[in-house]
């Protein structure tokens, strides 16, 4: 007894058969796919990808305890070809002494370079391993497609309220794993304080347990008040990676947020990677970026409010810093919208690469020298502002060979309106 207490409460608490698993009822119904392979005892290849805390380890384990098959596990971290080889060393040896399968888990997996997953591959398909890989990343990116294609890739999500307040009580009263029969005190609103700062993430949610329990034996309490909550949960920071799957889902959010016209949940999403520890200077670039590609001429006061914004962020830093953000997210979530400037850009850029170095119009040339001036450079150019309205009608700024191109077409919203509308009125001028 006194040896489990010495382990973390999270690891007391892994559970021991698949009943005890919480969350991820999506893949583990009767009926679906993975619940059913293993109720059979059918083992396959497989890869978890979810964030962390979501039972990714712990599933792997109960699966091959559920086959009867031996459980290696693998960190990509701590790992190599060297430790791969050895593993499947191993995997032979026991199928060929006891006739059992082996489940080789591989923690964070997209680690591995393509060199050492590619050397899982034979081992797979010979029946030697049955990998489980285990990714806080988007397989599609992080795991190459040879051994994605020898694998079922399962969604694990994060655990919900419900989910993680069940996880805390099991902890609280189970009287062998939990608190070795300690009687611990903690108020639901106190529990749904941990469960909230846990964001989904079991682990994290059972660690702050037990710290909050170790500082009111500290004070020789088995309360968890309020002072003790405030204590442990104070500046614990939302699941966030700045180069994960999460962080790009986010912004991902923030920027469909604006072009979507909602002010409210553009709101949202930028607190969120303000609370998760984004880099200010990084959101303040995306926001410029936005403010050209979604709302461009039908409002220009935007791109220039963004770019105040930046400058306020810099100059005032954090937290002051911030306010200047949302104003300007707010605003271009409020703003009409044109993507014009965005597909104009776009179609002139692939116009560009596809049809070479067309030759500058003699007549748009600058004459300089002598010699240019003898070949006629800038001879026939029309000077705009010595013509009616400061516009040479008729005139042409393309190479030959593009007469006639347009890109932008300005959208029936905002200033663009009147854009759109002195346009026509030039070109119906010849």
């Amino acid at each position: 007894m006194l040896n489990d207490l010495s382990k973390p409460l999270a690891d007391r608490m892994r559970p021991r058969v698949l009943n005890e698993y919480i969350g991820q009822a999506h893949i583990l119904q009767r009926g679906k796919p993975l619940y059913e392979a293993i109720n059979s005892g059918r083992l396959h290849s497989m890869i978890f990808w979810g964030p962390t805390g979501t039972g990714k380890t712990t599933l792997a384990r109960l699966i091959a305890q559920h086959s009867d098959a031996q459980f290696l596990p693998l960190s990509a971290v701590l790992s190599g070809v060297k430790e791969i080889r050895a593993s499947v060393d191993e995997a032979k040896k026991v199928k060929q002494a006891h006739g059992k399968a082996t489940v080789l888990f591989v923690d964070e997996v997209h680690r591995f370079n393509k060199a050492q997953q590619d050397a899982f591959l034979p081992h797979v398909e010979d029946g030697t391993i049955y990998f489980v890989g285990a990714t806080t990343e988007n397989p599609s990116f992080a795991l190459n497609n040879a051994l994605l294609s020898r694998a079922r890739v399962y969604v694990l999500t994060a655990l919900t309220s419900d989910d993680l307040l069940q996880v805390l009580n099991n902890a609280l009263i189970d009287q062998q794993r939990g608190f070795g029969g300690l009687i611990i005190e903690i108020a639901e609103e106190i529990k749904q304080q941990f469960a909230d700062a846990a964001d989904g993430d079991a682990r994290k949610l059972l660690n702050l347990l037990e710290i909050a329990v170790e500082l009111a034996a500290a004070h020789n309490s088995s309360v968890i008040n309020e002072a003790i909550s405030k204590e442990v949960l104070f500046g614990s920071i939302r699941r966030f990676d700045n180069h994960g799957e999460e962080f790009h889902n986010q912004i991902s959010a923030l920027h469909k947020s604006v072009r979507g016209s909602s002010p409210d949940a553009s709101l949202y999403w930028l607190c969120r990677m303000i609370d998760g520890g984004c880099d200010l200077s990084y959101l303040a670039r995306r926001i410029v970026r936005m403010a050209s590609e979604d709302i461009g001429n039908a409002d220009p006061r935007g791109l220039q409010l963004a770019l105040n914004a930046w400058q306020v962020q810099e100059r005032l830093g954090s937290p002051e810093g911030e306010l200047a953000l949302a104003q300007a997210v707010i605003y271009l979530a409020s703003a009409p919208k044109s993507n014009a400037v965005y597909k104009a850009y776009n179609s002139a850029m692939s116009h560009v690469k596809h049809t070479g170095s067309l030759a500058v119009p003699v007549h748009l040339r600058n004459a300089p020298t002598k010699l240019m001036k003898s070949l006629d450079y800038g001879k026939t150019y029309r000077y705009p502002h010595d013509e009616p309205d400061a516009y040479a009608a008729g005139e042409n700024y393309f190479p030959d060979d593009l007469i006639g191109t347009e890109y932008y077409q300005p959208v029936d919203r905002g200033l663009e309106i009147k854009i759109k509308e002195k346009l026509r009125h030039l070109k119906s001028l010849g």
